[in-house]
């Protein structure tokens, strides 16, 4: 599908839905009439260029959104995506996560997690024929990697410029690629987070939840050498001085306004088959689910609440309980929404399409069966996948896999290693090591791990991997008491949980791993053919998708064209732009949910007790009416959180909303309980996403917590 038929299908299309879609930001000037319909103010043409504003003040922290506030690299981002940072500097102590920081000079700034980066977009090139000219006529393990080959090719001349991260991405399942150059800002200090009785007020019952009282923000700066470049952290370095920063509103919005959304969306699935989304609600939820509600239980029952092993996994208890509640959504509004015969029936008429056409037929007559059937292959080992894949959580085994599949990667050429393990990752990857300190406690990980390998030791002996059974002791039958000693003796023996030691395993050959009395490196060891042997089916299975879902995709696309739908690509982390307007919804018969909460909100919640506990002193300040510049007459008080139409999902978290003259009006951090299906598919009577609003994040900066400094930092309009 060529770039100007995408164009020409988002003009058609863009006025009827326009509300609905994750725009890469070439196809906004096809839209430029409707924009400003709905109140864009600024040229469409600069929400099209990513080195201009206000899109070079957006920025990604690789799983999170976040944007310049500054000319001093001020950058503001959600609380909860600060998270990892603010445990990272915590302790029983010291709880910043409990009390907040606030940095009144650059020098008191703390470094945040080891390993965090701060991207800026500044180029997105079409690189489609590139990518695929030539492989035509490969098919499966060696397509794949065929593509990955043209793809690291493109990485390396594209990051032969120190300083730069570049990435193929895939659009409409391989239909095209695109590279992606961003400037990687090494140098990332934690400057300032309101205490969690603020930035996470509600806690996990009022996530995903309406009305809304939380003020989830949160402040790093980047830092550069002194010529400008990146650098890794040093004393000596300087605030990174940004192209273009965001100006911060003291005014907001109004019900009815136009807002927009610039982030890095993460995954959605729009386009997904009948089959697939039978599978994800059926069955994948359900499990992710209980696995996840499960792990929360063992470490809350591992370690006890305030001490330094809890902290350690605060921010793994927040991500998790998050992802629990939205598969429990997902299963819920699945259960009582007709998507799965929508699915069926779409397909059929695609079918149906198809085959009225002969050159039609010819091109896409068989896709549809051939994905159905590549699809059931990838499902055949879920049970087990499913189990193998959450042990991910844990630490001890994936760290030493790591480890020593580094050491085999590292006896071939740079271009040759599998991505992850090349030379342009080294820093990446030693970070991830670093920061397993603040991360990681010998109980909570054995327990887990214990729970994973007991749900694994119960599967059919099909389904059982002789390598693993050995090191683990697992017989035919379970016996949980050897289990548990096997598992105590390689804890205790193991000294990976050493900074220093981990560290020193990098430089490492793979002789000393086959040497090594390390229980988990000798794990790494024993597993290792047959991980090579399943990622290679894996690939096998991978590349024979990256040839027919492009080809399925191309046909909805050309259908939709042809009924006047909205043609846009699933979200796969890379930037796009989405609009609407600040809008309340009706959750249910006989309810309305306004578009605006108040200070007031927060104290007819109040219990005095974590999650509903606000300071003492917001709570005074409220009920002496302390508006100051910040009151919206509508409301009659300061506004905490508003609603809006906006199209967004994981990975738009610390998303910058903007009014039509682009200036910061909220920082957008979750979704209402009932668009969390919008992965999915958007309904626009019920897709809600949530922002703080500027004008109370500016009131608790000001009132609350005295952060003059960086209120005289950034330039606010009143």
């Amino acid at each position: 599908m060529k770039t100007w038929l995408l164009t020409v299908a988002v003009a058609a299309t863009f006025g009827a839905q326009a509300d609905e879609g994750m725009w890469q930001p070439y196809q906004l000037p096809a839209m430029a009439d409707e924009l400003k319909a709905k109140g864009l103010e600024i040229d469409v043409e600069s929400i099209s260029k990513l080195t201009e504003f206000p899109m070079n003040a957006v920025i990604s922290l690789g799983g999170c959104t976040a944007s310049f506030v500054s000319p001093k690299g001020l950058v503001v981002t959600n609380h909860h995506c600060a998270y990892g940072s603010i445990q990272y500097n915590s302790t029983p102590e010291k709880n910043l996560l409990k009390d907040g920081f606030l940095a009144k000079s650059y020098g008191e700034e703390l470094e945040a997690t080891p390993g965090s980066r701060i991207y800026v977009t500044e180029a997105v090139t079409d690189v489609t024929d590139k990518v695929k000219k030539g492989l035509e006529n490969k098919l499966g393990n060696a397509y794949y990697q065929g593509i990955e080959q043209r793809e690291k090719s493109l990485v390396a001349d594209c990051e032969a410029e120190d300083g730069y991260r570049c990435q193929v991405y895939s659009f409409h399942g391989g239909l095209e690629y695109y590279l992606v150059k961003q400037l990687e800002i090494r140098d990332v200090r934690l400057v300032y987070n309101p205490a969690a009785s603020v930035g996470k007020y509600g806690g996990d019952i009022d996530n995903w939840m309406w009305p809304r009282h939380t003020g989830d923000f949160s402040f790093y700066r980047g830092y550069v050498s002194k010529d400008g470049k990146p650098a890794d952290f040093s004393k000596d370095n300087v605030p990174y001085e940004p192209k273009s920063f965001l100006k911060v509103s003291a005014k907001g919005v109004s019900d009815g306004d136009f807002v927009m959304v610039a982030g890095y969306p993460g995954r959605t699935n729009r386009y997904r088959t009948a089959n697939e989304v039978e599978n994800q609600f059926e069955w994948a939820y359900p499990e992710g689910k209980m696995l996840r509600e499960r792990f929360i239980e063992i470490i809350k029952e591992t370690a006890l609440e305030g001490s330094d092993e809890r902290i350690k996994y605060e921010s793994l208890i927040a991500g998790l309980a998050n992802y629990a509640k939205n598969f429990t959504s997902m299963i819920e509004f699945y259960g009582k929404s007709p998507m799965l015969d929508d699915r069926k029936g779409r397909e059929s008429e695609l079918a149906s399409w198809i085959n009225k056409d002969s050159k039609r037929k010819a091109k896409y007559g068989k896709t549809l069966a051939e994905l159905d059937k590549l699809i059931a292959e990838g499902q055949e080992n879920q049970a087990r996948d499913i189990i193998l894949g959450y042990i991910r959580y844990t630490t001890m085994v994936p760290t030493a896999r790591k480890l020593y599949r580094l050491a085999n990667e590292k006896q071939l050429d740079d271009m040759a290693r599998e991505p992850g393990y090349q030379q342009r990752d080294m820093i990446r990857f030693k970070s991830s090591m670093e920061r397993i300190d603040r991360r990681y406690a010998a109980s909570v990980d054995k327990a887990m791990l214990f729970d994973m390998l007991k749900r694994y030791a119960v599967l059919p002996s099909s389904e059982r991997i002789a390598a693993l059974d050995k090191v683990f002791g697992i017989g035919k039958k379970l016996d949980e008491k050897k289990l548990s000693k096997t598992l105590d003796k390689m804890y205790a023996k193991t000294t990976l949980g050493d900074m220093d030691t981990r560290l020193a395993w990098l430089d490492k050959s793979v002789a000393d791993f086959n040497a090594s009395n390390d229980p988990f490196i000798q794990f790494a060891v024993a597993m290792y053919d047959t991980d090579m042997k399943t990622e290679k089916k894996d690939k096998e299975l991978a590349g024979k998708l990256m040839k027919v879902r492009p080809q399925y995709m191309d046909a909805i696309i050309a259908y939709n064209t042809e009924l006047g739908k909205p043609v846009y690509a699933d979200a796969n982390s890379s930037l796009r732009v989405t609009v609407g307007h600040v809008k309340g919804y009706s959750p249910q018969d006989g309810l309305k949910a306004v578009p605006f909460t108040r200070l007031e909100g927060i104290l007819a919640k109040d219990t005095g007790a974590n999650p509903f506990g606000a300071p003492s002193k917001q709570l005074e300040l409220i009920k002496q009416k302390q508006y100051g510049d910040f009151y919206m007459k509508s409301i009659d008080s300061v506004p905490v959180n508003f609603l809006s139409t906006l199209d967004t999902t994981g990975g738009n978290s610390g998303s910058p909303t903007l009014n039509g003259r682009a200036e910061l009006v909220g920082l957008l951090f979750d979704g209402v309980y009932e668009s969390i299906i919008g992965d999915w598919g958007y309904d626009p009577e019920t897709n809600r996403s949530i922002q703080v609003d500027s004008r109370y994040m500016l009131w608790v900066m000001k009132y609350l917590d005295n952060a003059d400094n960086l209120l005289a930092e950034m330039e606010i309009v009143y």
